[in-house]
């Protein structure tokens, strides 16, 4: 999965209802409901909106980076339910595909845009759609730009499948399991990669959107325009 290396390289998931119906002879029939416990990926999935989620047929947003003087944007439209996806870098390339049968090679490079840009788009609801991943226990840590307090959970994804397996990111987040930082670390290294933060939030439809991610130098900024969810 290409999330973060594309930009590097430009510049740079409740409740389980168990009934238990008795016999019809049985009187009275009694149901019994039990809660399972949200995890902490389900609590920031649900935080950002997850619920809504179901009722979306099309997302439309343009994904920005800005570093320094240099400006860099790609234009997406997807339809989630159809895995169907259209691509404008510019109005000499347009480029329509479908996610399920991407057959042709010549789509690669196209898609890993596509997942990278989506990943920065909805990080929330990756943390329970994505297979293959583990998510620590969370803990206070103080965050690396803000230098606050927050919860901390770290998700780490296999050693296989994706356009970049392996990676790790290290995602801080308040007490109402909103996202304000991250850290990604490429292949699971000590080092951060990139430290951005998740501000700048918008409800778009009752999805939680963060439309501006900073580093702490002033210098970057990834951003989301153009946003439609429909």
């Amino acid at each position: 999965m290409t999330r973060l290396l594309t930009i590097l390289c430009l510049c740079i998931l409740l409740a389980s209802c168990k009934t238990e119906t008795k016999d019809q002879n049985t009187a009275p029939e009694t149901i019994s409901e039990e809660k399972k416990e949200l995890t902490v990926a389900e609590k920031i999935a649900q935080a950002h909106g997850f619920e809504n989620w179901e009722k979306v047929n099309q997302i439309e947003f343009t994904f920005n980076v800005d570093r320094g003087e240099n400006h860099f944007e790609r234009r997406w439209s997807w339809q989630p339910k159809h895995n169907y996806v259209v691509s404008t870098v510019s109005m000499d390339s347009i480029t329509m595909y479908t996610r399920d049968t991407i057959l042709n090679p010549n789509y690669e490079k196209i898609d890993k845009g596509f997942i990278n840009d989506k990943y920065w788009l909805l990080v929330p609801f990756q943390l329970v759609w994505d297979e293959g991943t583990t998510i620590s226990d969370p803990v206070k840590e103080v965050a690396p730009i803000s230098k606050t307090e927050l919860n901390k959970i770290v998700l780490t994804y296999g050693n296989e499948g994706g356009y970049t397996p392996g990676d790790a990111y290290d995602i801080f987040y308040d007490n109402d399991y909103i996202i304000r930082e991250w850290v990604f670390r490429e292949g699971n290294k000590e080092e951060p990669s990139m430290t951005t933060t998740f501000e700048n939030y918008e409800e778009f439809n009752g999805i939680k959107i963060a439309k501006d991610h900073k580093m702490a130098d002033g210098n970057f900024n990834l951003y989301f325009s153009n946003i439609k969810i429909k």
